[in-house]
Order: structure tokens, then C-alpha cells, then sequence
């Protein structure tokens, strides 16, 4: 699936109608460069979760985690400072086991031998200085329901 973003205001609505499918044991890779629109995706995600708290960028803590609705777990992980995921992916491995969690990662291809085939993975392209082309692909039977909500 493909979907085309005019701005920043268009990215965290996506993001809060995406939130408002997700279910516990949700794993999604946003993929990207920097500045192309990650955490503002994440930030829409959580607020269609429920998440009342201020949605920062992990980037130099690697992970945040926030309470979510219906008592899930909302962790957001960003491995840009990384060139060795290490301990973290031990603590990578329970948010991913966890079925109360729903696991967003940012510059997941550090610790994609980790990661399971069924994620929802999220490419963000940025043909323009303020539009975006999500492309959005299922991974698995899981990853498969959530993008079939979203082409309704």
C-alpha cells in the first residue's frame, strides 16, 4: 500500500488512525532517513493509542516507553546512535514477546536479525521538502490485518 502525506499535520493523523487499529504483541519498522518523518509518525501512533504523555524521539535514549489504552504498552525504540545493538537487544526481545506491547523501531536494520517476519514495516520517502510517500507493507498474517483496516 502506498500513501501519500502533504505535511507534518497529514503524518500524525495517519499515524492516530494506524494507533487506532494496533493490538498488543503490533511490531512496526519505520524506515526512513533522518528528517523524513519517523517520530512524528510515532507520535500519531501514539496518540491513536491513547498515549497522554509527550511523545519525544528516543534518539539518544534508544527507547521510551508509555502507558496506552486498554492497559497496553506503547515502546519506541530509535537505533540511529547505534552501530552494535548489544545489551539493548536482549531488551529489544521482551518489548517483542510482550503481548501488551505494542513496539515501534526506528532504524531497525541494526537489529533485524532480531526482529520476527510479522511486522508492519513503513517506508517514508520525502519527494518533497514537506510531503511524504508512505509505503506500507504486511509481513505476516498480524501485520496483514492491520493493513487491510487501513485500505478500508
Amino acid at each position: 500500500m502506498i500513501k501519500e502525506v502533504k505535511n507534518e499535520a497529514e503524518m500524525k493523523r495517519f499515524g492516530e488512525a494506524l494507533g487506532s487499529y494496533l493490538f498488543g504483541g503490533t511490531i512496526i519498522e519505520l524506515i526512513g532517513d533522518v528528517g523524513s518523518g519517523k517520530t512524528t509518525l510515532a507520535k500519531g501512533i501514539a496518540a491513536g493509542l491513547g498515549v497522554e504523555d509527550d511523545v519525544q524521539s528516543p534518539s539518544f535514549t534508544i527507547k521510551r516507553v508509555y502507558d496506552a489504552r486498554d492497559h497496553l504498552i506503547f515502546a519506541h525504540y530509535d537505533f540511529y546512535r547505534l552501530m552494535d545493538a548489544g545489551i539493548m537487544t536482549n531488551e529489544l526481545e521482551e518489548s517483542l514477546s510482550d503481548l501488551n506491547c505494542i513496539t515501534i523501531i526506528e532504524w531497525g536494520e541494526i537489529v533485524d536479525g532480531v526482529l520476527p517476519m510479522d511486522r508492519l514495516s513503513i517506508k517514508i520517502a520525502s519527494p518533497t521538502e514537506n510531503s511524504r510517500e508512505l509505503t506500507i507493507r504486511a509481513n505476516g498474517e498480524k501485520s496483514q490485518k492491520i493493513l487491510d483496516c487501513l485500505s478500508v
